[in-house]
C-alpha cells in the first residue's frame, strides 16, 4: 500500500509548501498529493480559494498577482509555491498526484504542466491528475490521453465505478468516510486503483491495507510508514 503525503507532511510542516514536500520525501513517502489553481501568471499550489486560513494575507487567491502571492508567509516563513517549484522536490520514481482545484483553459493547462514535468525530468507515468470536477478531467484526458487521471469522489454511488469508467480513469480517489471492502473489490474488479483520503489513524491504515487499497493520502506519512511497514 502506497503512502502518499497529503499536501506534503502537513502535520509537521505548513501544508502545500516546499518544506512540507521535502519533509515528506525525507520520511520516505512514496509520493505527494497537492492542490493547484490555474492562475493568470502560473499554476499555483494552494488549497483554498481564499488566503486567510494558511497565510498572513487576505482576499482571493485568483484575484492576487503572483508577485503579491510570493510576498505572503504561508507558515514558517514559507512562500506559496508554483507547480514548477514543487516538482523540483520530487525524486525519481515518486508518485505525484496533482489535484485540479481551478481550471481556466485546459489547453494551456496541459501545455504548462507538460513543460513543468519535462523541466523537472518527472516520468509522466508517475503522474496522477485528479479532480472532483470530472468535466475538467475529461477535457485534460482528451488533450493528453497518455496521462493517468483519478476520479475524486466523496460518494459511494449506486454504480460505484461509473464515473471512473466514463473517464477511462486509472483510479478512484475516495473519502475514508464512505469507502468499504465492497467498494474496493468492485473497483479492483474493473481494473481500477483505489486511493483513500485522508487517513491519519493507524487503525484505519491497517484496515485499508487489509482491504487491498492501492494507497492512502495521509497528513502523517512518517507514522503511516511505521504502521504499514
Amino acid at each position: 500500500m502506497l503512502i502518499i503525503a497529503h499536501r506534503g507532511a502537513s502535520t509537521l510542516a505548513p501544508e502545500n509548501t516546499l518544506k512540507a514536500f521535502t519533509l515528506a520525501f525525507e520520511q520516505q513517502s512514496d509520493g505527494i498529493e497537492f492542490d493547484t489553481y490555474q492562475h493568470d501568471d502560473a499554476i499555483i499550489v494552494f488549497h483554498d480559494k481564499t488566503l486567510g486560513r494558511t497565510t498572513n494575507g487576505s482576499g482571493f487567491l485568483l484575484q492576487t498577482s503572483l508577485a503579491d502571492l510570493k510576498q505572503l508567509d504561508a507558515g514558517d516563513g514559507e512562500v506559496i509555491p508554483t507547480l514548477e517549484e514543487v516538482l523540483a522536490t520530487v525524486p525519481d520514481g515518486a508518485l505525484c498526484n496533482i489535484e485540479v482545484k481551478h481550471l481556466r483553459n485546459a489547453e494551456t493547462w496541459v501545455q504548462d504542466v507538460k513543460r513543468a514535468v519535462e523541466d523537472a525530468q518527472i516520468n509522466p507515468n508517475a503522474l496522477l491528475i485528479s479532480s472532483f470536477n470530472h468535466h475538467w478531467l475529461a477535457e485534460i484526458s482528451a488533450l493528453w490521453p497518455q496521462v493517468a487521471v483519478g476520479a475524486l469522489t466523496a460518494t459511494y454511488a449506486l454504480d460505484a465505478t461509473y464515473c471512473a469508467r466514463q473517464l477511462k480513469a486509472k483510479s478512484i480517489n475516495i473519502a475514508l468516510d464512505v469507502v468499504n471492502a465492497d467498494f474496493v473489490n468492485a473497483a479492483k474488479q474493473e481494473g481500477l486503483d483505489v486511493y483513500v483520503y485522508t487517513v491519519d489513524e493507524p487503525e484505519d491504515m491497517l484496515q485499508l491495507k487489509l482491504w487491498g487499497v492501492t494507497g492512502i493520502f495521509t497528513n502523517v506519512p512518517d507514522i503511516a510508514k511505521q504502521v504499514v511497514g
